[in-house]
């Protein structure tokens, strides 16, 4: 373990099982390749995991798949709470201290999770914040910057690469949606202040808004047909929508970075 001091502040620790699914499930569906690409047993962490490890264990289990020699590395700045992993450590699965310097023993990460973790910092912290994980990053590594209700629910996260972010993908659970623009409440730190008219994410959120309203005749064919209608209409009007119908049945779809980054 490092003796650097860890850098950071202890995060709320709320979590809970099955929170972070959605994310789990686009980081082992578009991004597998990135795991798979490896030419060395990948390192995926879930830093700022909280009170309980859990994420890290269904992070572990979802990603195994992928690739069966992968680390699955849970980085924790609460002593406190690493001590209370260590008895669920196992082969490809390990808990330690640490920060935003994401310690790792002189290995880089293909993957680093950050989820309502840069949500309790101020949004100038987080230009600083990203640097210092995209430099722990592989070449191929990408960083989740993401925030989530305390279900999982309502999730939306930034993909950042070693060059820069490159995409932002909402995610919503589309039973009994009403209003898929309600996600807004939960954007990730560095867009969600500017959610106001004059900048592009809320251009995009309300374009995503009239596009769910005019897609209602869809309904009929359930929610997913409705949603899919939906992100359908946002790509005819030109938002550059970096997945598909696939994706968008499961309620989620992703939107290059350009699109919706601060004027």
């Amino acid at each position: 373990m490092s003796s650097q001091r860890p850098v950071g502040a202890i995060t709320r620790g709320t979590t809970n099982p099955n929170r972070l699914r959605r994310c789990d499930r686009w980081m082992a569906g578009p991004q597998a390749w990135r795991l798979r690409r490896s030419p060395t047993p990948p390192v995926v962490v879930d830093l700022g995991y909280g009170a309980s490890p859990t994420t890290a264990v269904e992070l572990y289990d979802r990603l195994r798949p992928v690739r069966a020699d992968l680390e699955v590395v849970g980085i924790e700045i609460d002593p406190a709470r690493v001590g209370a992993a260590k008895a669920l450590e196992h082969q490809g699965l390990s808990f330690r201290l640490g920060g935003f310097e994401v310690p790792l023993d002189g290995r880089d990460a293909n993957i680093i999770r950050a989820f309502n973790v840069l949500r309790q910092y101020d949004e100038g912290e987080v230009p600083d914040a990203w640097a210092r994980l995209q430099s722990r990053l592989a070449p191929d590594g990408l960083l989740v910057d993401g925030t989530c209700d305390e279900v999982g629910r309502l999730a939306t996260w930034v993909a950042v690469d070693r060059t820069g972010p490159i995409s932002l993908t909402l995610s919503l659970r589309l039973a009994a949606l009403d209003d898929p623009a309600a996600v807004a409440e939960r954007l990730p730190k560095a867009l969600i202040h500017r959610n106001v008219p004059g900048e592009r994410v809320h251009a995009y959120l309300e374009a995503l808004r009239t596009a769910w309203a005019r897609s209602s005749p869809h309904a009929s064919y359930g929610a997913r047909q409705r949603f899919r209608a939906t992100a359908t209409a946002l790509r005819d009007e030109g938002w550059p929508l970096l997945d598909g119908p696939s994706r968008w049945r499961l309620g989620e779809v992703t939107v290059a970075w350009d699109a919706v980054s601060t004027l």
